[in-house]
């Protein structure tokens, strides 16, 4: 239980309970509250993460935990702000159908094989992460003060916040895949053991770990 509930997962459930906090605050128009609470809440997106590499205490839990609370974070800010014409639609729409295309792929690539697919951030994810963070945070601090952003949100940032989150949806889509094509998935249904299954970080490693396969 203790390892479960280390530092940077209670840090990751902190960011997950700040969720309707951050709505609550922003439905009653307190833009600066709701304000402090988003930015307190991305701030434990990097501190977790760096608190668990530095201690060694990375779980399972928290691997699965810390992007499920970003996505949901990130999501209800997109909502929330799209209900009141604060995000173009058509951004809401791109967060979050990446998010399900990338929850459904995950989903079907495990009923497919058995095996579950190791996913590990990539640069065009953390990109677009920062960006759709940057986007909120922008947008509520121009509902504080209207001077501020703007013109600035509108031509610049989300539009970079909509290319890169489509980069990045359309990168792990080509990870699955690959991922499937390297797992031996046959006609049968059957898929490959979880070594053999598990996403390789480049094809250099791919081709020595199949050779070495191979003889014996």
């Amino acid at each position: 239980m203790l390892t479960v509930l280390n530092v940077p997962n209670t840090l990751t459930l902190l960011r997950i309970v700040a969720i309707p906090c951050f709505l609550i605050l922003l439905e009653d128009r307190r833009y600066g509250q709701a304000l402090a609470v988003f930015v307190a809440a991305g701030l434990t997106d990097g501190l977790d993460g760096a608190i668990a590499r530095l201690t060694h205490t990375k779980t399972r839990l928290g691997a699965f935990l810390d992007p499920a609370a970003d996505k949901a974070l990130l999501v209800s800010a997109f909502m929330a702000l799209g209900f009141m014409h604060e995000v173009p639609r058509w951004l809401v729409v791109v967060v979050i159908s990446r998010d399900v295309m990338i929850v459904t792929g995950y989903f079907m690539l495990f009923m497919m094989t058995g095996e579950t697919m190791e996913v590990s951030p990539s640069f065009w994810g953390k990109l677009s992460t920062a960006l759709q963070l940057l986007a909120v945070t922008v947008v509520l601090v121009s509902l504080m003060s209207p001077s501020l952003g703007g013109d600035a949100v509108e031509q610049v940032v989300f539009p970079m916040s909509g290319l890169v989150t489509s980069i990045a949806g359309l990168q792990y889509m080509y990870r699955g895949l690959v991922w499937l094509h390297r797992s031996g998935l046959d006609g049968s249904g059957r898929g490959a053991t979880p070594t053999d299954a598990s996403l390789p970080e480049d094809d250099g490693d791919a081709s020595r770990r199949a050779s070495g396969w191979r003889h014996q």
